[in-house]
């Protein structure tokens, strides 16, 4: 057991600032009390983007519907602690559990045709699962998933208004999850995904079942997307139907997008941006935030990620 966790945290050397940055991730509920909501919901979203990125930066599979998983693991967590038992973690489990199972049926729609092709069709899911949410009883229809009560964490962390357990719980999960996707793509299976996202025909050449690899990452990344879900309606103890609307997936594009493609550090980068202007900023103008979020994104796809990252680039100049 030892060695496995070793060789977990190993495989890939961390980086002298990696500690540091997880460790001040797991101390801001602290730290920053007054702000421990939104950092909860900072590091939902960024779990949320990092499953997004195994797929679209790692096997390149561009989806409009990756909220399908996100609904469906808040659902199936609100679910759980309404019907069956409040414990956090094994309704988190069970949100993983059911999201990676749809993942597993869905991944079956995306081994033909082109980008386009898949776009529509993982767009389509998530409405056909909207409209499920909307319909039935059990899901609370259009009014949401309601009176959903959560139990103490490990029987002893009660969820406060304040959000500071949810916060904690919600970083420890981000944390453990990214761990995982960190060993996935430095693994030679990580390697296949790459190398079937630079030329799929080069990679079938060379003897890379590429409909496996393909199937088996978007299963990984739907469950990782379902933890996402499941840790929003646990935390917020409600669950509704716009978790699987088209702006949700929207939105995780643009994240991914702001943070960077094939940097697992690329989707929590963009959620902490994104959702710090989104507050701060419909704080100032509410009205019209998503105009300057839009700006922000214009000047960012004009000017380059890089020269927005690296001042000595502002000018012309080299970078380092």
């Amino acid at each position: 057991m030892k060695n496995a966790m070793q060789s977990l945290f190993d495989l890939q050397r961390w980086k002298p600032w990696e500690p540091v940055l997880w460790l001040l991730a797991l101390a801001s509920p602290w730290l920053l009390s007054t702000h421990a909501l939104i950092i909860n919901e900072i590091a939902i979203v960024a779990l949320f983007a990092v499953s997004l990125d195994l797929i679209l930066g790692y096997a390149g599979i561009v989806s409009l519907g990756h909220a399908a998983f996100f609904g469906m693991g808040a659902y199936a967590a609100a679910l759980f602690a309404k019907l069956v038992m409040p414990d956090p973690l094994v309704g988190l489990l069970f949100a993983i559990a059911v999201s990676t199972l749809l993942g597993a049926v869905c991944s079956l729609t995306i081994m033909r045709g082109t980008d386009l092709t898949r776009l529509m069709v993982t767009m389509g899911v998530a409405m056909i699962l909207m409209e499920l949410a909307n319909k039935l009883d059990i899901t609370g229809g259009a009014d949401g998933l309601q009176g959903v009560i959560m139990g103490p964490l490990l029987g002893r962390f009660e969820f406060d208004l304040q959000g500071q357990t949810a916060a904690w719980y919600s970083i420890s999960v981000l944390l453990l999850l990214f761990v995982l996707a960190r060993r996935l793509v430095h693994s030679p299976l990580g390697g296949t995904l790459k190398a079937l996202r630079d030329n799929r025909l080069r990679a079938m050449a060379i003897g890379i079942p590429v409909t496996s690899r393909l199937a088996v990452i978007y299963t990984i990344a739907a469950g990782v997307a379902g933890a996402a879900g499941g840790l929003m309606a646990q935390t917020t103890s409600f669950a509704s139907v716009d978790l699987f609307a088209f702006d949700r997936s929207a939105d995780l594009m643009l994240l991914v997008v702001i943070g960077g493609t094939g940097w697992l550090y690329g989707g929590v980068a963009g959620a902490i941006v994104f959702k710090v202007m989104q507050d701060w900023i419909s704080s100032i103008t509410p009205q019209y935030w998503t105009f300057w979020i839009g700006l922000f994104l214009v000047v960012l796809m004009l000017v380059g990620r890089d020269r927005l990252i690296r001042p000595q680039t502002w000018f012309g100049g080299k970078k380092s």
